[in-house]
């Protein structure tokens, strides 16, 4: 049965352009299996647009996307203004799916203006899209449930790198807390470069992450949804650099590659999956996620969690785009009947506002 989608893109993050190539191949991908999809667009100033012609990328050169009508999300979809900013007409919503990178949009904002418009969201909640969005965070709710990850120092401003206590020693990874595409992440091997590595990437991000790098690491990604009850995971996913990490260019441009099943021992993937699967399923998450993982010899350190990864990792999940249309049906098919199960709950009604006297709640005089 076709169903009526936003397909939620953009944002104030330093990853828009990003989000809209995710945003518009999802949107494309939905079409391609007869649903009826709105592409929902947030610039990032914070407007928002929407109209089916931003499904298509070109509409995001020279900004042509201003020409698209202003909307608000509300009352179970999507309001479609006027240029004048009236009300022109309400497309109901079945589901919404997140393809914000980066900032409030992957950071909790979206899922939780989807909460509060009462939207079904295939994608994961607010709470997860939270954490997982701050890398300081993603390691504190991660080691109780016996996950390792690297040694790291949080940091928040230059002048702390003077206390010795929990760095680790050089060579170190610099990452901005909550930035994601490899944004502001360098690597330093002397005081020198930490101190600059650390002064650039807080022209970015309130904090950063001082991380022990690993020499000869391997990169591991593994992705994963949730439908028919069960946590389902797709092959490990080997990514290769040009240097000595993943760069922005590595991920976007062209400038890396990758190998897909990694070339890994078996029992190093069924471990890597087992840990995606665990802490998947511990948190009670929904949508497709990507997990990323360092291998060091046989030492497995998970080390970020992206609640709307690139592509939304169909590369890693699917045989192509086509194929990829099976995983999206399923993750909102299973969002749509979280949003029925919870939405059968009763809500609790008191009746205390009626015995409050009509001036209870005003300021008295002096």
């Amino acid at each position: 049965m076709s169903k009526t989608i936003l397909v939620i893109f953009g944002g104030a993050s330093n990853e828009n352009e990003i989000s809209v190539i995710t945003g518009t191949m999802a949107a494309n991908v939905l079409k391609s299996g007869g649903d009826t999809v709105l592409p929902v667009y947030i610039s990032q100033n914070g407007d928002i647009y929407a109209d089916e012609q931003l499904a298509e990328v070109s509409n995001f050169k020279g900004k042509k996307y201003l020409s698209a009508p202003r909307a608000v999300i509300a009352d179970g979809g999507a309001y479609i203004l006027t240029k004048r900013g009236k009300i022109k007409r309400h497309i109901k919503a079945d589901v919404a799916l997140n393809c914000c990178h980066g900032g409030d949009g992957e950071g909790g904002a979206v899922s939780g203006l989807c909460a509060v418009a009462k939207i079904p969201l295939a994608s994961a909640g607010i709470f997860e899209s939270a954490v997982f969005m701050d890398k300081y965070l993603t390691k504190l709710i991660l080691s109780p449930l016996g996950i390792k990850t690297a040694e790291y120092k949080y940091v928040t401003n230059a002048e702390q790198l003077n206390c010795p206590r929990n760095m680790p020693d050089f060579p170190v990874i610099v990452k901005p807390v909550s930035l994601g595409s490899s944004i502001g992440v360098q690597k330093a091997e002397t005081r020198e470069q930490l101190v600059e590595a650390v002064e650039t990437a807080l022209l970015y991000d309130s904090a950063v992450i001082v991380e022990k790098y690993f020499e000869n690491r391997r990169e591991i990604n593994c992705a994963a949804y949730f439908a028919d009850g069960a946590v389902i995971t797709g092959e490990c996913e080997e990514a290769f650099s040009n240097g000595d990490l993943l760069s922005f260019e590595d991920k976007y441009m062209g400038g890396g590659r990758s190998v897909l099943p990694a070339d890994i021992p078996a029992d190093i993937s069924d471990l890597i999956k087992n840990i995606t699967e665990k802490v998947y399923s511990t948190l009670n998450m929904r949508g497709v996620v990507r997990f990323d993982f360092i291998l060091c010899g046989n030492d497995v350190y998970l080390s970020e969690v992206n609640t709307v990864p690139g592509s939304l990792s169909y590369y890693i999940l699917s045989k192509g785009f086509k194929d990829f249309y099976k995983v999206l049906s399923a993750v909102i098919a299973q969002a749509q009947s979280d949003f029925n199960a919870k939405h059968a709950k009763k809500l609790l009604t008191t009746g205390i506002l009626e015995n409050i006297p009509a001036n209870a709640c005003k300021l008295g005089k002096k």
